[in-house]
């Protein structure tokens, strides 16, 4: 017995291993495939979901949603998660796993599909404008029609959007199908994780790449799709008469879930075709992972190479043992305060980078093309460079369980006292006539809706729900050209010109014929010289926080005894994605929406999207929030030290008293930590995930 625990520990060392060598370059060829193959769905997945935060400003606009439904089509994937995965990973792992997870990956291609079709059920997308349609056309529709006897209030002009096909529309909200799709997606995504990985074991690193690829080439593909007008192909770009940047601007979001559906769908052909199971080299590990790590693969095997047994289950026993064994892990108070502070910590997360788009677009008056091209060329490398950094720093000092509990704390206080710069970083409200300042020109009006009337626009039969805006040669921009009190215009489509507007000779020095542009006024120059500096603050803080997410992770496997940390990964899995990537969204959403000053209207009634925000609002609100949690969460993390300052202690009391080999043994243990922990972090925190980066 004792030679074949020599033996059996000698295969840990590299140098004393013969074989090692010739295992690691000798893969079978079945088991290449199979990491080829689960990169691409880890590639396909990330795509597609980093793809759909991208395009949830689009989404808002097409179906003219408030932020907090936003909120709920965002958590519906983890509800779809959370719907099958007790049962995938049980089940699963008893069947033919390449095949479950192909089945998966054509779920959630199905489920994209779904998601794009009603782009197809509703039509062509209609916009609030009442500039001509035509670039012939040689008839002007006066911006000011004159109030006639029969009006008795001026306010009283109908919608100019059309009225047909009411009834269809609000029969069903056509956003219930973006929210079902996703459901599917998060169904289909479930086995994809927990059987690839149970497949391959510890050569999950592999595909660590496709992880943080995926989600940038989303953001990337969502600022090409942005620009794309939403209806393209459908109508002469010519009549269009907005821009990008517009309010009310739709890009070709539909397109974006075609492209990754039918990569997500050819993901699912390799993975068919592979075997059940596969020859496993028993010295398959180095020593980056303690015996204990990889008993689960190893077992009692002595051939160098042997298919996984397949283990009959006993459900009654493992029914039986499952309360008392979830009592026990409950009852370790290192692993419920943990839970604290990760939840919370998500909470802050998932919420931030939910809206962090719409953030920029708003605050900054960036594009959604912009605001998701700088998420996926900036923002993501930095979280994936920042991740990959705090394993290798871990990894070269050889941090011990308190090393690594002060390294993530210290990056998680560095990272939050530089998002506090972010409140300084704000912008000034844009000037919009009647909303934000009055048509004097003051600021600090308080909006009602009778506010946006003037004296100037008095004669003009002019709608308050409409949201055409134009742009004053005062640089004040007006909700449309009739509440600007223009009486005539020129040209056509985005060359329209509006001429005698009475509202901006209030506030302009000039004489002669007043005139006003299409679309809303520039932010002021001082918001675009701040711009720059947040992206900076953005990648350094990010870059900083992400430092100490694999540090944070190992805290998690380090303190679980070993037979627990599957089920403490499971409940902390469950835990945060309950808890966190359901609810967080949506009370993000729903805040946001408190600090909206004009709302858009539906064809058939009913309030819309919001068209202009409260900014200074706006930052206090999503900052102060994401800010605010983290706070919570630093009070449990000063508990968790207190706690794991003790239980260090007392295993090392533990360790003297079982003598020197078993202190040499608890320190092996916790330097293998590292290296495994690092790999479980990559899979579990991962940018590709649907609720974090």
């Amino acid at each position: 017995m004792k030679n074949m625990h020599k033996a059996a520990t000698g295969s840990w060392t590299l140098g004393n291993n013969p074989t090692s060598s010739a295992v690691r370059n000798s893969c079978h060829p079945s088991l290449k495939m199979f990491l080829a193959a689960l990169s691409f769905a880890y590639f396909a997945k990330a795509l597609s979901g980093s793809y759909m935060k991208s395009t949830f400003t689009q989404l808002e606009r097409q179906f003219d949603i408030p932020s907090y439904l936003i909120g709920i089509i965002d958590g519906s994937f983890e509800i779809g998660n959370l719907l099958v995965i007790a049962f995938v990973s049980y089940f699963g792992a008893k069947l033919h796993r390449p095949k479950i997870i192909a089945i998966g990956c054509i779920l959630m291609s199905f489920g994209t599909f779904l998601i794009a079709m009603p782009h197809f059920i509703i039509g062509r997308y209609k916009i609030e404008t009442s500039v001509k349609a035509s670039v012939n056309s040689t008839n002007s529709l006066s911006p000011c029609p004159a109030i006639s006897a029969e009006s008795s209030k001026a306010g009283d002009r109908p919608s100019i959007l059309p009225s047909t096909g009411c009834e269809r529309d609000s029969s069903v909200s056509m956003w219930i199908y973006v929210f079902l799709g996703n459901v599917l997606r998060g169904i289909g995504e479930t086995p994809v994780q927990p059987l690839g990985i149970s497949y391959i074991d510890d050569y999950t690193e592999s595909e660590n790449t496709a992880l943080y690829i995926g989600p940038v080439f989303g953001y990337l593909l969502g600022s090409l799709c942005a620009k794309i007008y939403v209806d393209i192909g459908n109508v002469d770009m010519e009549t269009v008469t907005i821009t990008p940047g517009d309010a009310r601007w739709v890009g070709a979001w539909w397109l974006g879930y075609f492209i990754t559906g039918t990569i997500t769908l050819m993901s699912a052909v390799p993975l068919w075709f592979l075997p059940k199971s596969l020859p496993m080299p028993v010295d398959k590990h180095d020593t980056s992972c303690t015996p204990e790590q990889t008993r689960f693969i190893r077992g009692s095997q002595s051939m160098q190479h042997k298919f996984r047994p397949e283990e009959p289950a006993n459900l009654y026993q493992m029914a039986k043992d499952f309360l008392p064994t979830l009592k026990i892990l409950l009852g370790n108070p290192l692993f419920i305060i943990y839970l604290c502070v990760t939840i919370i910590q998500f909470n802050s997360l998932i919420g931030m980078v939910t809206y962090k788009p719409k953030y920029i677009e708003q605050h900054y008056g960036q594009s959604a093309s912009k605001a998701n091209f700088l998420m996926g060329a900036i923002n993501i490398p930095a979280v994936a460079l920042g991740m990959f950094s705090g394993g290798v720093v871990m990894k070269k000092y050889k941090l011990g369980i308190m090393g690594a509990a002060r390294f993530a704390f210290g990056t998680s206080l560095l990272g939050y006292f530089l998002s506090l710069f972010f409140l300084a970083m704000g912008c000034e409200n844009a000037k919009v006539a009647g909303i934000t300042v009055s048509y004097n020109g003051e600021e600090g009006l308080s909006y009602h809706e009778h506010s946006l009337f003037s004296d100037c626009n008095s004669g003009c039969l002019c709608s308050r729900r409409e949201w055409d805006p134009v742009c004053g040669e005062n640089g004040i921009t007006y909700v449309s050209s009739c509440l600007a009190g223009c009486t005539s215009s020129s040209g056509s489509g985005r060359n329209t010109m509006f001429g005698n507007c009475r509202c901006v000779a209030v506030t302009d020095t000039h004489s002669g014929n007043l005139t006003a542009t299409l679309g809303q006024c520039p932010l002021r120059d001082s918001c675009e010289k701040i711009f720059p500096y947040f992206l900076v603050l953005s990648v350094l803080s990010s870059f900083i926080i992400s430092l100490g997410g694999t540090p944070g992770f190992v805290l998690l496997i380090r303190c679980i005894k070993p037979e627990l940390k599957s089920l403490a990964l499971g409940i902390h899995t469950l835990a945060t994605r309950t808890l966190a990537g359901i609810p967080a969204p949506i009370y993000f959403g729903a805040i946001i929406d408190t600090t909206c000053l004009k709302w858009g209207y539906k064809m058939c009634g009913g309030r819309g999207a919001c068209r202009i925000y409260n900014t200074t609002a706006y930052r206090i609100v999503y900052l102060g929030l994401t800010l605010g949690l983290r706070t919570v969460s630093f009070f449990f993390c000063i508990l968790y030290f207190a706690l794991l300052k003790r239980h260090v202690k007392r295993e090392e009391k533990n360790a003297v008293a079982n003598g020197s080999a078993e202190l040499e043994s608890v320190k092996k243990e916790e330097s293998s930590t590292v290296h495994c922990g690092q790999v479980i972090l990559a899979l579990d925190c991962s940018p590709d995930r649907e609720t974090h980066l």
